[in-house]
């Protein structure tokens, strides 16, 4: 479970399947003081996948700075780089997205409430579907 603030505008292509799938970055801060009294500001950057509705949903209604609620799981991706360097990239596979300012863009169709869920019988499961890294 995350809350925290898009860095970018999500990203949405499409499998060669034809399944939706959107991308996009989220910031959560945290303070925290020192026995000194200093205090420090720390901001983490997670990558976050969403699939099939959630996904139309995320890339419909969502722009960078949107305030979110993200629940997921983690999901290591691998792959090769081009001069043959093994990469990994831990995602957040989103099942659940709830939007918590009024960054709720309004578009036209299905999906007007502020808040979008994926079953588990509809998360993804051939390891063929791209990541965020490709």
């Amino acid at each position: 479970m995350l809350i925290g603030n898009l860095g970018r505008d999500p990203e949405m292509r499409y499998t060669p399947s034809g399944q939706p799938v959107t991308t996009f970055s989220l910031a959560t801060s945290r303070t925290y003081t020192t026995l000194d009294g200093e205090r420090h500001d720390v901001t983490d950057w997670f990558s976050v996948v969403a699939w099939r509705k959630l996904a139309e949903i995320c890339h419909h209604h969502l722009s960078r700075g949107s305030r979110v609620y993200v629940e997921g799981r983690l999901q290591t991706r691998y792959w090769s780089d081009s001069e043959g360097n093994r990469q990994q990239r831990v995602e957040v596979v989103a099942h659940e997205m709830i939007v918590l300012d009024g960054a709720w863009r309004e578009t036209p169709g299905p999906g007007s409430e502020p808040h979008g869920r994926q079953g588990a019988g509809d998360e993804p499961l051939d390891v063929g579907e791209p990541s965020v890294a490709d």
